[in-house]
């Protein structure tokens, strides 16, 4: 059983939910339907479930008025075995994008405020068939991602205590003992490898075979293709596949990772593929970095909408693109090249993103400037530089020492920690889970 941080999420909500639903959102197949079934076995005297998708009859529940009393008593009559108890009773609308009038019941179960409800569903669903009555105000939202590489080393049996020290070694910025930081870039490593959807990391731990890795993998991309053709547009299914599927040439085989439309197609324009490419990201399918004009707070203010990077929602889908040995070259650290660097690159964005993040990167052509990633934090922008070895990073010293707003940066790289005059941290790569 997987360990994840949602749990303590979903029982602050449920302290502090204040006459609101919860809507769990998220990608698919990032274990949000796992994180209640979980969390209801732990904190509730019974859990009622329901999945529009699987169950569509159950519409007829919120058909006609939407008082709590009548779906109540309705759910009953469906459920008889089910108390259906205010405050012990966690009711949990999953799929709910396939039923419109269980979107709006949500205001009134919140007014109500008697019974604890969650909904899930694909933000394709609850974006592109929005119900005529969206219950804004009366709703909170928490964003499930896939594993993050601390949730991955607890599925590997690391204690807490064991994590707690590295953490130790970033805050006092002391070098990590050779053999800790080898079996931990090892860790790091295998955990690019399999990514952070939870059936992919549950496989590996049931078997240790990475060819039950790779089918699970292409079995998870494939049910993205299959939403974008249930979910899309007559006139976007095809154009929003090409997109999603050219995001491992766009960030793995060219030195530069903005996103071009070129490599959809030749001749390839923004003006036939850029609508394609917010759906995607309405969709909570790819996830957007914008190039800034400048390296001020507030970055969106800067930012450009025609000038981004692309990544997707979690490593597996990304590995999941290309040719199975890609894993064995990443677990033997025999990666070279701009696969190497695109890879580490998009771990880099991949943890920020999970740590609730927007990304921005800055790229100057006339000083020959450019920062891979800049984040915000505190009313101030920090820094992100990712090397796949442990080389200078000119641009980020240039910059350091010039923009005296800028407090400090980090440096992830193949190495260990170290810390330059420059206010720049010198970090492992596996250390952006703790920043």
């Amino acid at each position: 059983m997987l360990k994840r941080k949602i749990l303590g999420q979903l029982e602050e909500w449920t302290l502090h939910k204040r006459k609101k639903c919860l809507v769990l959102q998220g990608a698919r197949q990032t274990g949000k339907t796992y994180a209640v079934e979980h969390f209801a076995e732990e904190k509730y005297d019974e859990l009622l479930e329901i999945n529009f998708k699987q169950t569509p009859s159950l519409k007829e529940v919120f058909e006609g008025d939407l008082t709590v009393e009548k779906m109540v008593l309705a759910l009953r009559f469906r459920f008889p075995e089910k108390k259906i108890l205010p405050g012990k009773t966690l009711i949990f609308l999953d799929e709910i994008q396939e039923c419109e009038e269980a979107i709006t019941s949500l205001k009134f179960w919140a007014l109500d405020d008697q019974y604890d409800v969650i909904a899930s569903g694909s933000l394709l669903g609850i974006d592109y068939k929005r119900a005529s009555s969206y219950p804004v105000g009366y709703v909170d939202y928490i964003t499930l991602y896939g594993l993050d590489f601390e949730e991955f080393l607890w599925g590997m049996g690391i204690a807490d205590d064991l994590i707690e020290s590295l953490r130790g070694y970033l805050r006092d910025k002391k070098e990590i003992p050779k053999a800790v930081h080898t079996q931990m870039m090892d860790y790091f490593r295998l955990y690019v490898a399999t990514g952070g959807m939870p059936e992919v990391v549950q496989i590996y731990m049931d078997t240790k075979d990475f060819r039950e890795v790779d089918r699970v993998q292409k079995s998870l991309l494939q049910g993205y293709q299959y939403d974008i053709a249930h979910y899309a547009a007559a006139d976007e299914k095809v154009k929003a596949e090409k997109c999603y599927l050219t995001l491992s040439r766009q960030l793995l085989d060219k030195e530069n990772h903005k996103f071009q439309y070129k490599e959809i197609e030749q001749g390839a324009r923004a003006q036939k593929y850029f609508a394609s490419i917010e759906w995607l990201l309405r969709a909570d399918m790819v996830h957007l970095c914008k190039l800034v004009t400048s390296l001020q707070y507030d970055l969106a203010d800067y930012a450009r909408e025609d000038f981004f990077r692309a990544y997707t929602t979690d490593l597996s889908l990304l590995i999941a693109m290309r040719d199975f040995s890609l894993k064995q070259y990443i677990v033997e650290n025999t990666l070279t090249g701009n696969t190497k660097g695109g890879l580490y690159e998009c771990a880099v964005a991949d943890a920020l993103i999970k740590k609730g993040y927007d990304l921005y990167f800055y790229k100057n052509e006339t000083q020959k400037k450019e920062l891979d990633f800049l984040i915000q934090r505190d009313g101030q922008v920090i820094l992100v530089e990712v090397k796949s070895g442990n080389t200078k990073a000119t641009s980020l010293s240039r910059t350091m020492i010039k923009e005296k707003q800028i407090p400090y940066a980090y440096k992830f790289v193949d190495g260990n920690i170290g810390e330059s005059e420059a206010g720049i941290l010198t970090l492992p790569l596996y250390m952006v889970a703790f920043i």
